[in-house]
């Protein structure tokens, strides 16, 4: 162990956090700030050895040019070591360029588009994609005989995302989409999709739209206008689930079944572990979800990655290649770091909204081990 003085001595770590902690995606801040405090609680609040400072940058949204103008304040001004965060991928673009220039590593605590860490060099993502988490359960569908369906997703960069990935998956196996709609982001209004959706009457119905307002609104036209009624399944991915939002959605989201990379009910070890340290730290009104181990994960992979002894001392390339093949017991499950993308590979899956014990949970029941994202 090092001496309590010498630790004194050692420069802190000094990571920049960039998120939303304000406007309608602000939840999404406040999982980060408790994943991360969870770990350090738990690590003496060092890394890989040195105290920690974290250096927050709020961003309400999607908005890549003030992302971006927040970066370069943290590379330039701060001298920061490392960014993270980045809850949107457009951010999450903009800010890879900054890390690229500055050959920082980026750790993408959410952002879930594709293309992310092959257009920045300098990024590594410990989330997960929505390719990654809806391929299989377009897979798990036509294993039930769900071959007939139509799309509802978000109009953004996610939302086509999460609809090619089905898309694509039901297709493959033989099946038919009967009509693919988008909804601007935001849309509280699902009267006129409804009407659609019934007049067509699929098997199933997949809806991805972002964690928050848009699927409790959604689920709830469902609901009134008697959807469930007419036969048809309702899919989405576990965004629609959001352990963060389930309680608040109660009886809105009973029966649903999606597909997700965590669950505050996921029974392992690694997972009582953080849940039991999450509840004595902020009790019942918080919820560990998806941004929370993500962002407990990101300080558990950069402190691997740190302490290697590839790593010390390192920066640059030499640093971002200390994450490459990590692997992690993570609260969600087996995690790893892929060699050559620098892209989480984890078990994907399929739940079921369920109450137990007085609270809502995404019951797991089925899975899909070491599941790579499907767009690299």
């Amino acid at each position: 162990m090092v001496p309590a003085l010498s630790l004194a001595r050692v420069r802190p770590l000094r990571i920049g956090v960039i998120g939303s902690w304000s406007g309608p995606y602000a939840g999404g801040g406040r999982q980060f700030d408790a994943g991360m405090a969870v770990w350090l609680a738990a690590h003496n609040q060092h890394v890989a050895g040195r105290p920690v400072e974290l250096l927050r940058r709020d961003v309400a949204g999607s908005a890549p040019e003030q992302a971006r103008r927040h970066a370069q304040e943290l590379v330039e001004g701060e001298r920061v070591d490392l960014l993270t965060g980045l809850d949107f991928s457009s951010n999450a673009y903009a800010v890879g360029a900054v890390a690229a220039q500055a050959r920082l590593p980026l750790v993408v605590m959410n952002a879930a588009s594709s293309g992310i860490t092959a257009r920045c060099p300098f990024a590594v993502r410990v989330s997960f994609t929505i390719g990654q988490v809806t391929l299989p359960l377009a897979r798990w569908a036509l294993q039930q005989g769900l071959r007939d369906v139509c799309t509802v997703v978000a109009d953004y960069a996610s939302g086509v995302d999460a609809e090619s990935a089905f898309v694509s998956g039901i297709t493959a196996g033989g099946g038919r989409v009967g009509a693919m709609l988008r909804v601007p982001l935001a849309t509280l209004d699902y009267s006129a999709y409804m009407l659609r959706l019934r007049e067509l009457k699929p098997q199933a119905v997949f809806f991805f739209l972002p964690s928050g307002q848009m699927p409790a609104s959604f689920l709830k036209f469902w609901r009134d206008r008697g959807m469930a009624d007419t036969g048809i399944r309702l899919l989405a991915t576990g965004d629609a689930t959001d352990d963060n939002y389930l309680e608040g959605m109660g009886e809105l989201a009973d029966g649903l079944v999606t597909s997700h990379h965590y669950s505050f009910a996921h029974d392992a070890p690694a997972n009582r572990r953080f849940t039991s340290a999450f509840q004595t730290e902020y009790g019942d009104h918080l919820r560990p979800g998806y941004f929370a181990v993500a962002a407990h994960d990101a300080l558990a992979a950069i402190d691997a990655a740190w302490s290697s002894p590839a790593a010390r001392g390192a920066s640059g390339d030499r640093l971002v290649d200390a994450f490459r093949g990590l692997a992690l017991d993570s609260p969600r499950g087996p995690l790893e770091i892929d060699a050559h993308t620098r892209d989480v590979v984890q078990t994907v899956y399929i739940r079921r909204v369920e109450r137990r014990n007085g609270r809502w949970i995404n019951r797991e029941f089925e899975r899909f081990e070491r599941v790579r994202d499907p767009g690299v």
